[in-house]
């Protein structure tokens, strides 16, 4: 009968005790980290870790793509990280702002860019600040900086618009600006139709500039855009008795009439 040598349970312990302390060898490294990898390829430390020793191995073809794609996370990490860093400059300066410490708030706001120089929070306040101080040289920086970051904001394009009308008053500064002023406002309607204080600014500029054609444009489109505000039919009445369309201007004034007559019938119906 063959004998059977029974294992001491303490010797079993120390025995796989030594095996998981033991520590990988460099190749056993690298098989866990590229299995790693293959499933979370967003771990930046394991990637970084790999590349070392892809190099320490003489793989240098290797070490290189790994180096590379670390560096590549690390620059979207920092992006991240700075934008983030950014936005609470922004909201501090936004909160010193709110309490009236508008030097504080304008110095929170300029780290915010140093950091971010995108950050769209700073950019707007840092020209409605210089706007405020009618400083609108620099207010116009700003502006124009945030509509090259955020062209869809139809805000955004009427802040630049207005900056643009005070630049062209030669008691401002000797800038000729309105015409870019009238893009921006069309630009806000475009983004916008239904903007009626842009359509009244552009009206107004569009008028006084002796463009009588695009004046009535606006706001007839105005009218069409928001047909159940009476300012937007008493301002193209304005604009048609100012291009003496009496007219038009008659007749705008019997639709204004006949819209709110009926709707007040219909309002007492229910």
């Amino acid at each position: 009968m063959d004998e059977h040598k029974m294992t001491n349970p303490s010797e079993a312990t120390a025995t796989v005790t030594e095996q998981e302390e033991r520590p990988l060898t460099p190749d056993e490294e690298i098989a866990e980290l590229e299995k790693l990898l293959a499933s979370e390829g967003e771990d930046f430390q394991a990637r970084c870790r790999l590349g070392e020793l892809y190099f320490s191995k003489g793989r240098l073809d290797d070490a290189l793509a790994e180096v590379k794609k670390s560096i590549e996370m690390a620059e979207g990490l920092r992006a991240e990280m700075n934008r983030s860093l950014a936005m609470y400059y922004s909201n501090l300066g936004t909160i010193y702002g709110t309490k009236g410490m508008m030097d504080e708030a304008e110095a929170q706001f300029k780290k915010a860019l140093e950091v971010f120089p995108e950050d769209v929070l700073a950019l707007f306040n840092l020209g409605r600040v210089h706007s405020d101080k009618r400083q609108f040289v620099e207010a116009k920086n700003y502006y124009e900086r945030l509509v090259e970051v955020n062209p869809e904001d139809p805000i955004a394009w009427y802040n630049l618009a207005g900056v643009y009308a005070e630049l062209d008053n030669p008691a401002v500064s000797d800038y000729n600006t309105i015409d870019m002023a009238i893009q921006c406002y069309l630009k806000v309607l475009e983004l916008d139709p239904k903007h009626l204080e842009c359509s009244f600014k552009l009206m107004e500029i569009t008028l006084s500039h002796k463009k009588t054609d695009l004046a009535i444009k606006v706001m007839e489109e105005a009218v069409d855009h928001n047909p159940d505000e009476p300012l937007a039919y008493y301002n193209l009445i304005s604009t048609y008795d100012k291009c003496k369309m009496f007219e038009q201007a008659e007749q705008t004034r019997q639709k204004l009439k006949d819209r709110f007559t009926k709707r007040s019938r219909e309002t007492g119906k229910a």
